[in-house]
């Protein structure tokens, strides 16, 4: 085998090393994110009615779980309960925010008792 023949039996193997290696990441992943919901990293668009939790983690925004405790046309009101045993609430219409903590969450819509909420970090 030739010195070129070396190098190129060296890149090759080193690309698929690397890509079997990202490929095991992403799937690991996913596999995170499925165990733990859709919003565990704060970012999410998710349909709920009341009364549903969400959950979240609680070491980045502290608290672990977003409760839903009420959704109508005029309002969607929500709860969490901090690590420290703290209470958190807020509620808004249709079109508007709540942060709690560092998790801001918008209320786009809500149809009949269902509300499109998207979630974002705050930092």
């Amino acid at each position: 085998m030739s010195t070129g023949m070396w190098r190129r039996a060296a890149t090759a193997t080193a690309t698929l090393t690397l890509a079997g290696t990202l490929g095991f990441g992403l799937t690991a992943t996913e596999s995170y994110a499925a165990a733990h919901g859709p919003c565990y990293d704060g970012r999410c668009k998710i349909t709920v009615s009341a009364p549903s939790s969400i959950k979240v983690n609680s070491h980045r925004f502290g608290f672990g779980k977003l409760r839903i405790t009420h959704v109508s046309s005029r309002s969607v009101k929500m709860s969490a309960t901090t690590t420290g045993g703290g209470r958190l609430s807020g509620s808004t219409s249709p079109g508007g925010t709540v942060r709690l903590n560092s998790l801001k969450i918008s209320v786009k819509s809500v149809s009949g008792h269902k509300a499109k909420l998207v979630l974002t970090p705050t930092f």
